[in-house]
């Protein structure tokens, strides 16, 4: 499992092409081979870059889903809407595709923010809105996520 770490502020051009900044490419190295799934977030107005294999675990663990139930299968076809399968070019450009870059509402300036094992690719005004909304109550949504048992940090 690959953990990622950083948020970094980049230019797309007008073909939806972002040039990864080298600290993030670096710590892509060992999934870049691999390629990567890019598709729109489930909560935010945003992307979402999975390396793919953690695509792949997240597959196996909807594939676990019954189709025969209706909320299971509106879902499925829900979150896999627009999903496409991305390279980093040998440059470290990323292609955005067009359908996922007006999702976004991305323009030029673009923040690519790590999110554990996936990196969310957002529009920059649309970034610092979201942290400036949450930021009133991210002391108790800290507390809320993870102020459990003490146990569970160690």
């Amino acid at each position: 499992m690959i953990n990622f770490i950083g948020t970094y502020d980049c230019k797309a051009d007008a073909k939806g092409r972002v040039m990864l900044p080298v600290a993030l490419k670096n710590q892509m190295s060992p999934v870049l081979t691999d390629g990567f799934v890019i598709k729109r977030s489930v909560f935010q107005p945003c992307l979402e870059l999975y390396p793919m294999k953690e695509w792949n675990l997240l597959m196996e663990k909807m594939n676990k889903k019954n189709r025969f139930i209706k909320k299971n299968n509106d879902f499925i076809r829900r979150f896999s809407a627009g999903v496409k399968v991305v390279e980093i070019d040998a440059t470290g450009r990323l292609l955005i595709p067009k359908n996922l870059i007006d999702v976004a509402n991305i323009a030029k300036e673009v923040v690519l923010s790590s999110a554990i094992n996936i990196i969310e690719i957002w529009d920059k005004d649309s970034y610092e809105k979201v942290l400036e909304d949450t930021t009133l109550d991210f002391a108790e949504l800290a507390e809320e996520v993870m102020g459990g048992d003490e146990d569970e940090l160690s």
